[in-house]
């Protein structure tokens, strides 16, 4: 067990006679790679802010690493830095000035930013973009930019809000990549994301929230085997003859038209011996989809139980 670098005890967060969220407990460990989810966006927003002291909480504490935050947040601010999904650089500016401008405010002096910036637009795939201006960027250049910009003063706790939302598969990958390397490097890294298969590949632990309330707090392979099945859509290309009733059975498969199956996937029956029956039925896999969202299906399942 590691040392907490975020504390949160009985938060709650009040607006009028709203409560937003209801008396709060979550700890993170120094180095962890967690994930916050959530079932309605606004409680999630709602945390982040308060750890960057942005919204006022209503009661009880919250220490980042040791320092709670309303006694001395200016050195609690050193240690946290949000990549929020809105850009709020100058966009106006160029590439390469919007990280070294940020570094100022962390007193560190120019030649070394300049370094670091140089190094974390090679890494981010956008040293070529660095005289642009910013506006000039694509859409994901942007959110690269966001990610530059926030590793400039080498914070111990970086809060990725989305970071890879309407990204393409390919730039997903190599996001990941990169944020992995980062926790890995001793950088502790909070992740909200709709994406489950993006929690899957990076994350050790993670929270639900839900209605102001944290609903579960546990380990990824824990929350995971909570959803029993998943319903698959496969584009085929091949003969309907070939689909015989032991596979329709075994997958509780059934034909959607000409180029598509929908099956259905356990615990004991993965994607693997899906694919090596349909390689035996001589059937060619085109693309395949999840029917509903898999994160939603566990929200459903976890709520409704």
């Amino acid at each position: 067990m590691g040392k907490n670098i975020i504390e949160i005890h009985k938060l709650t967060k009040q607006y009028n006679n709203n409560k937003v969220l209801k008396s709060i407990d979550l700890e993170i460990e120094e180095w962890d790679f967690f994930a916050l989810l959530w079932h309605n966006w606004a409680w999630k927003t709602t945390t982040i802010n308060i750890l960057t002291n942005l919204v006022n909480k209503s009661s009880w504490r919250v220490k980042i690493w040791w320092i709670d935050i309303d006694k001395d947040f200016s050195e609690a601010r050193r240690l946290i830095w949000v990549v929020p999904q809105e850009f709020n650089f100058d966009q106006f500016a160029k590439v390469k000035d919007i990280p070294v401008n940020q570094a100022w405010y962390y007193w560190i002096d120019k030649d070394t930013a300049k370094q670091k910036t140089k190094e974390l637009l090679k890494k981010l795939w956008l040293w070529e973009k660095r005289d642009s201006k910013a506006r000039e960027l694509s859409w994901w250049m942007k959110r690269r930019l966001m990610i530059v910009r926030a590793l400039v003063h080498e914070p111990k706790i970086l809060i990725l809000d989305e970071p890879t939302a309407w990204v393409d598969v390919d730039l997903r990958k190599s996001m990941w990549e990169f944020i992995e390397k980062l926790n890995k490097n001793w950088t502790t890294i909070l992740l909200t994301t709709h994406y489950l298969e993006e929690v899957e590949a990076l994350c050790e632990k993670v929270a639900i929230l839900d209605k102001g309330k944290i609903i579960e707090n546990t380990s990824v392979k824990t929350l995971l085997s909570k959803l029993k099945e998943e319903v698959i859509i496969l584009s085929v290309d091949w003969d309907i003859d070939k689909l015989d009733s032991s596979f329709k059975k075994k997958f509780k498969a059934s034909i959607i038209d000409n180029s598509e199956i929908e099956v259905t996937i356990t615990k004991k029956i993965n994607l693997n011996e899906l694919f090596k029956d349909l390689e035996k039925l001589k059937i060619n896999i085109k693309s395949f989809r999840n029917k509903t969202n898999r994160l939603e299906a566990l929200f459903m399942k976890i709520i409704n139980k």
